[in-house]
């Protein structure tokens, strides 16, 4: 076991662990305030989860912009330095957040909060992009899944016990985190841009911007998209409704909610590598729709089980379709972008978890409040349904993207920028 997991270290560059590690120290804060957030919110503020919803549209719809502008920055200036300004300024965000007491400046910090915070998240994706072959590039996605997860599995474990006792704890470790790794990045990591694709280098920030023109004309792309943010409005309630339905519809504490996250998050520490080498050279948008069906009849159990093992069994489910899912998309949308137009794809990406977050609480606290809590997981499992439709068509459809981006949609980008010029 130990030479087999020397062979698979062996197999990446340093620079990629180095990465990896960074992540894990900003996730592990993290980790510890998500999947709490919601419960914050409530008792906090004394109000309901269609006030939580308001927030998620207001921290989605600024990320959105953030990941948009900062997805150019980073083809334009580079990786490292977009990604060292997104952890900074998510630990002066964190600190922000945990002093505020009043919800209506709190609804103005979170949108300044999910401007700077998400600026350096295409800057991680690209980077990894930049840094391994393309035929490990699924592989690696899922190993930087099994570094976020090992860190989510301690944090929210650890994090419910703190938030019974103080939530500016949770806060202040979460911005210790995010500067101890802009540390590790500033240090030692090198800047990984590709040194060959120097247009967008060449580039005014607005022209930068305008190569968006040619992921807008990407039909294929847009439609994967489309399909992403079906699957992200119900994988979003994982993070945001769930931890309030146990407790307020079944009776279950925040800790229990935190042990079926760390759960989900062991699981995939332990079985993710498992399972992208297993599903290594298979069709890639089957192996998505394969786990959308897993997504929809996990997601739809909570609407029909009342007990904390079936709770437990629902998650499992779900697991396995987060495993099948989330690197493999990545990867794809890797597999798709010119070198120079990396960042800006993997912004549009974002775009696939940005909205459902935007969306996905908010109609859920109005079901919550209004309606049979159960129906959220109802919709999840229709919703489910046609995700998986939508990904076979993907498919049938699929032909020459799943190889490199063809020299005409690298032409149709070169004449956009000149255009814009």
């Amino acid at each position: 076991m130990l030479k087999s997991a020397r062979r698979t270290f062996n197999e990446y560059p340093h620079t990629f662990w180095v990465l990896m590690g960074a992540i894990f120290v900003d996730r592990v804060g993290g980790a510890l305030i998500f999947p709490f957030f919601a419960l914050y919110v409530t008792q906090k503020f004394s109000v309901q989860m269609t006030e939580v919803g308001v927030l998620f549209v207001i921290f989605s719809t600024s990320g959105m912009i953030g990941g948009f502008v900062g997805g150019a920055l980073t083809d334009k200036f580079g990786r490292k330095w977009m990604l060292i300004f997104g952890l900074v300024m998510s630990a002066v965000s964190s600190i922000s957040m945990a002093l505020v007491n009043v919800l209506a400046v709190f609804y103005t910090l979170s949108f300044v909060v999910g401007l700077l915070g998400n600026t350096g998240g295409p800057a991680q994706q690209a980077m990894v992009a930049d840094l391994l072959p393309k035929d490990k590039l699924t592989e690696g996605y899922g190993m930087m899944r099994v570094v976020a997860n090992l860190a989510v599995a301690i944090g929210p474990a650890i994090g419910g016990l703190l938030a019974a006792k103080s939530y500016l704890l949770l806060f202040v470790i979460d911005a210790f985190t995010s500067v101890i790794a802009a540390i590790i990045v500033f240090v030692v990591l090198p800047e990984t841009k590709p040194e060959k694709t120097e247009a967008a280098g060449e580039q005014t920030v607005l022209q930068t911007l305008a190569g968006y023109k040619v992921i807008l004309r990407d039909k294929f792309f847009m439609a994967f998209i489309f399909m992403g943010i079906g699957m992200g409005i119900v994988y979003s309630q994982m993070y945001s409704t769930l931890s309030v339905f146990l407790r307020d519809v079944h009776g279950y504490p925040a800790q229990g909610y935190g042990f079926i996250l760390s759960m989900n998050a062991g699981m995939v520490v332990l079985f993710q590598f498992w399972f992208t080498r297993r599903i290594s050279g298979r069709p890639p948008i089957l192996v998505m729709a394969l786990g959308a069906v897993f997504y929809l009849v996990g997601f739809s159990m909570y609407g029909f089980v009342f007990t904390y093992p079936l709770f437990m069994l629902a998650m499992v489910i779900i697991t396995i379709g987060e495993m099948l899912i989330s690197p493999v998309g990545q990867s794809l949308v890797a597999r798709f972008a010119p070198e120079d137009m990396r960042g800006r794809y993997m912004a549009f990406y974002g775009f696939s978890f940005a909205i459902p977050f935007a969306i996905g609480p908010l109609l859920a606290g109005i079901v919550m409040d209004n309606y049979n809590p159960n129906w959220v997981w109802y919709w999840s499992g229709i919703i489910g349904v046609f995700v998986v439709a939508g990904y076979i068509w993907l498919h049938k459809r699929a032909g020459d993207r799943l190889n490199e981006p063809s020299l005409a949609e690298y032409e149709q980008f070169t004449a956009a920028s000149e255009s814009s010029a």
